[in-house]
């Protein structure tokens, strides 16, 4: 357990932390094998003392490095989104080709959560990190993830963003991105070039980065022809399905004027779908409606919806090949992955404004 700093030449061990936590040296290793049930309050504690003494547990390290099988981690807010799910797809097919076993944490956008199984991870000496979706660009933010990546680097593993904000310049991680803001662009052109004029715009959470890169190609793409969106027509929520319906009821009631809807996903395209249907609206006769992300069921919509590819699967297994094939010295490097539009039935010419 060689770790910088303190004690017996500079030498930290499973006591120590056991001390610093006030628990036993077994509680420790319990709370870093996550095999054994421990409270919260204590792998909070022991978690903490990790983290100060920077301690990496290097016989579990060992174990796992050699004579086990090689691993990496890949940590989502919720696995059960399809676009996530099948970028962890991605991973863990790309994973098991190059011989590495993939861990899967879903943190349901706990931050203390995350840390504690990223710690976990370090400790283990995962070859590589892979944290996934959107975040808030916050300096908070920056120094969180800068010192994960220093911190994982220490330990020989690699650090790799997708789909979120980038870090600062030299700081040891691999950022992966797809274009939130050309693909928004791209798509709500092709909604203006059928006659709309007002367009109805379901987001996501405003401080979320991939939230902000689709509502600034929606702006982008009337300002292009001239056009000044109506602040009215911008409405906030999350990527889920129930704020699609939430959202769309919300604008109907209000008396809206729209003839056609962009919104931030495919799960909020289906919601607003339904709630248009529940409305007697039809799609898209009545109103046109268009999503992003291409999640295969959309397709299957009535009418199949016209959206935004995003190329998951082909961004997890990207995020292996780049993590795995980077040493915890590279410099800090930004690949974006483009998108294309998908157009189906969803969209047409408008007739009457929806109210």
């Amino acid at each position: 357990m060689v770790r910088k700093g303190g004690g017996d030449g500079g030498r930290r061990t499973i006591r120590d932390v056991a001390a610093r936590a006030g628990v036993s040296a077994s509680t420790v290793s319990r709370v870093l094998g996550g095999v054994y049930p421990v409270s919260t309050q204590t792998r909070t504690r022991v978690m903490r003392a990790v983290r100060e003494l920077d301690y990496v547990a290097d016989a579990h390290a060992k174990a796992v490095a050699g004579a086990g099988t090689p691993t990496l981690a890949f940590v989502l807010d919720d696995i059960t989104g399809p676009s996530f799910a099948h970028m962890a797809h991605g991973v863990e097919r790309e994973a098991a080709r190059l011989g590495h076993l993939c861990l899967v944490c879903s943190t349901d956008g706990d931050a203390d959560h995350e840390q504690q199984f990223i710690e976990m991870m370090r400790a283990q000496r995962a070859a590589a990190v892979i944290l996934v979706g959107g975040a808030a660009d916050t300096p908070d933010y920056r120094r969180r993830m800068a010192r994960i990546a220093e911190s994982l680097a220490s330990a020989g593993s690699r650090l790799v963003l997708c789909g979120r904000p980038p870090l600062d310049p030299g700081t040891p991680v691999t950022v992966i991105e797809y274009d939130n803001e050309s693909g928004a662009y791209a798509l709500c052109s092709h909604v203006l070039a059928q006659g709309h004029r007002r367009v109805l715009f379901l987001g996501g959470k405003p401080e979320n980065t991939a939230a902000q890169g689709r509502e600034r190609g929606y702006v982008a793409a009337h300002r292009a022809r001239g056009l000044d969106p109506d602040p009215v027509l911008r409405l906030s929520g999350d990527f889920t399905r129930d704020s699609g319906h939430r959202l769309m009821r919300q604008a109907l009631d209000a008396g809206l004027e729209f003839t056609a809807v962009v919104a931030a996903t495919d799960m909020v395209a289906a919601g607003a779908l339904t709630a248009l249907h529940e409305a007697g609206l039809r799609v898209p006769g009545d109103v046109s409606l268009a999503g992003y992300d291409d999640i295969p069921f959309a397709r299957d919509l009535h009418p199949p919806l016209t959206t935004v590819h995003v190329p998951y699967e082909e961004l997890g297994r990207l995020a292996v090949r780049t993590g795995l094939g980077r040493t915890p010295d590279t410099p800090d490097e930004h690949l974006l992955l483009g998108t294309h539009v998908v157009i189906r039935d969803s969209v047409a010419p408008p007739t009457e404004p929806a109210r």
